[in-house]
């Protein structure tokens, strides 16, 4: 009971930020509001693309439009409090704090498995194209989803409700501009072991295995490519999968860079990191899927024209 009165007396937490000098916060507030709007705009677009075109309404794409959808979402997670402390208040409550910690990990990992996912969806349509209609049919595409979703969002609690039950009885002060497991576990006074140990064992097997999944894909794409006799196949089976290989290594070697390291070395110099991941790869996708994509291309110029007549 004492422990529990210790842990609530923590009403709220102080986000540094990425800087503390006064001139710099509204350069970087419209900095990152720019980046926001993009954001926001150019996923949201994909979006309306893909749902709009016939030619556009195949597993890969559906997968898409819920990586776009789960960008915009897990970049509303991390932006606006950001916003809110360049130009005002850098406080958060305590039940804010755990509630932005608990969806940034719920989406990101949701961005992780659907990435996993889309790495499948290729791997099919590649090395096995004959089954590829009965194999990636409308009910496999649901279930992969609905499962890339669920599973993150577990994995989330676990670490939250772990991270609830420290005590936090020194400094209030996270030396981040977000909620992150590693900076408010380095305020706590009470033992941390438990938390590091399902960090490095589940937390680990979540986060490595849609990247193992992807990786093992591709290695099947690659022996499978290679197989084409024509230069003119393989450059067109590679240019399916370029996109999504850019994306994987924005977003992966940002995420591996910041979690697989021991907590102790955890510092400011993973600000950047982790900025590349929860902001700046949510912000390229479109762009990168879109520049890259013929289809895709050509659904949002049929979009754009619908809008302006």
């Amino acid at each position: 009971m004492e422990k529990a009165n210790q842990a609530s007396s923590v009403s709220e937490f102080i986000l540094l930020g990425l800087s503390s000098q006064p001139e710099d916060q509204k350069p970087l507030f419209i900095l990152f509001l720019t980046m926001y709007l993009i954001t926001i705009i150019g996923n949201l677009l994909i979006i309306l693309a893909i749902h709009s075109d016939s030619q556009l309404q195949t597993p890969m794409y559906f997968f898409l439009s819920f990586l776009s959808f789960t960008d915009i979402c897990f970049t509303t997670t991390v932006v606006p409090r950001m916003l809110v402390n360049f130009l005002s208040k850098k406080t958060i409550s305590y039940a804010g704090c755990l509630t932005q910690m608990y969806f940034i990990y719920a989406l990101g990992n949701t961005d992780s498995c659907l990435l996993a996912v889309m790495a499948f969806d290729r791997y099919v349509a590649i090395c096995d194209p004959f089954h590829y209609v009965t194999t990636m049919n409308r009910r496999c595409c649901v279930l992969l989803v609905a499962f890339s979703c669920s599973l993150p969002h577990f994995h989330s609690l676990v670490h939250t409700l772990l991270l609830n039950s420290l005590t936090f009885c020194d400094s209030s002060v996270i030396h981040h501009f977000l909620c992150d497991l590693s900076p408010l576990m380095k305020l706590s006074c009470s033992s941390t072991f438990v938390n590091e140990v399902v960090i490095i064992s589940e937390g680990s097997v979540v986060l490595v295995t849609p990247f193992l999944c992807i990786t093992l894909s591709y290695v099947r794409i690659l022996i499978t490519v290679l197989k084409i006799p024509s230069a003119a196949g393989k450059r067109k089976a590679f240019s399916t999968c370029g996109s999504h290989l850019t994306v994987v290594t924005l977003f992966y070697g940002s995420i591996f860079y910041v979690y697989l390291q021991p907590l102790s070395t955890y510092s400011a110099r993973d600000h950047i990191a982790t900025i590349a991941y929860t902001v700046l790869s949510s912000m390229l996708n479109p762009f990168i899927y879109s520049l890259r994509n013929k289809d895709l291309k050509q659904g949002l110029r049929k979009l754009m024209g619908r809008r302006k007549s």
